[in-house]
C-alpha cells in the first residue's frame, strides 16, 4: 500500500470513529441527525427552510447547522423559519467532517432538540465520502440538473438513504423525464425512496419531515449499496 493510500485510510477511519461517537451521543440525547447533500443551486436551502418552519408549526424542536465556503446567506435564510441556526464558513474546504460538526455543536445545540439538519457544502463529490454522524443521509437534485445525474455521481446517490427531487414545478418547462430519472436512481441505489418536492408550493415538505421523524423514532432505514466513502477522497487536514 502506498503512503497516500495509508493516509487516506487513516483520515477516513478517524472520521468514521468520530462520526460513530457523535451519532451515539446525539441518539442518547434523543436527537436525530440528517445530512443533506446536493449540488449548488438545487434548492436545498429553500426546502430546508420550509421543513424547519413546518416542524415549528407541528411543535417539533429542530435546529440547523449549515456550511458554505463563504457568506452567511444560507444561515440568514434558514433563521427566518424561527429555528436555531448555526453557520460554519469552511474557507474554501469543499466538505464537512465529523470533528467540525462535533466541535461546533458543543455548547450550542439546544437541549430539547429532536432533529438536527446538517446542510453540507454544495458539492456531490467530496461530501459523499464523510460520515457526519447522521442517522439519515438525504441527497437532493433539481429537475433542472438532468435525468442522468445519479449515474454521473454514483457515490453520492449510491450512499443515500433517501432521494429528494426538487423544483418539480419546473419539470414541464425543463422537459424533465421523471421516469428516466427514477431509472438512473435505481441503477445506483435500488429500492431507495424518491420524494417529489417543491418549496414554492409546499409539495413534499411534510413528507420529508415525516420520514425524518420516523427514522428518529426508530423506523427501519433503507440500506444503500455504498458506504459513505467508497472512493476514498481526502484533503489536507483542516481547521475546526
Amino acid at each position: 500500500m502506498c503512503q497516500s493510500e495509508e493516509v487516506t485510510r487513516a483520515v477516513l477511519a478517524r472520521n468514521d470513529g468520530l462520526a460513530a461517537s457523535l451519532r451515539s451521543d446525539l441518539a442518547a440525547r434523543g436527537v436525530g441527525v440528517v445530512n443533506l447533500l446536493s449540488s449548488p443551486g438545487s434548492g436545498k436551502t429553500e426546502l430546508l427552510g420550509r421543513v424547519l418552519a413546518r416542524a415549528g408549526e407541528r411543535g417539533v424542536p429542530v435546529a440547523a447547522f449549515t456550511a458554505d465556503l463563504a457568506t452567511e446567506n444560507d444561515a440568514k435564510r434558514l433563521a427566518r423559519s424561527g429555528a436555531p441556526v448555526k453557520q460554519l464558513l469552511t474557507d474554501g474546504l469543499c466538505h464537512l467532517e465529523a470533528r467540525q460538526v462535533r466541535g461546533h455543536l458543543e455548547g450550542w445545540l439546544p437541549p430539547d432538540t429532536a432533529l438536527l439538519f446538517v446542510e453540507n457544502v454544495g458539492n456531490l463529490v467530496c461530501p459523499a465520502s464523510y460520515d457526519l454522524g447522521e442517522h439519515l443521509r438525504i441527497v437532493l437534485m433539481a429537475v433542472t440538473e438532468g435525468e442522468d445525474k445519479p449515474s454521473k455521481y454514483p457515490t453520492a446517490f449510491g450512499s443515500a438513504h433517501l432521494v429528494v427531487l426538487t423544483k418539480t414545478d419546473l419539470a414541464g418547462p425543463a422537459g424533465f423525464d421523471e421516469t428516466d430519472f427514477a431509472e438512473h436512481v435505481r441503477r445506483v441505489n435500488p429500492g431507495v425512496e424518491i420524494i417529489r418536492s417543491c418549496a414554492r408550493t409546499g409539495e413534499g415538505v411534510d413528507t420529508v419531515l415525516d420520514r425524518v421523524l420516523a427514522v428518529r423514532d426508530g423506523a427501519p432505514v433503507h440500506t444503500p449499496p455504498l458506504a459513505p466513502h467508497p472512493h476514498g477522497h481526502v484533503h489536507a487536514p483542516t481547521a475546526s
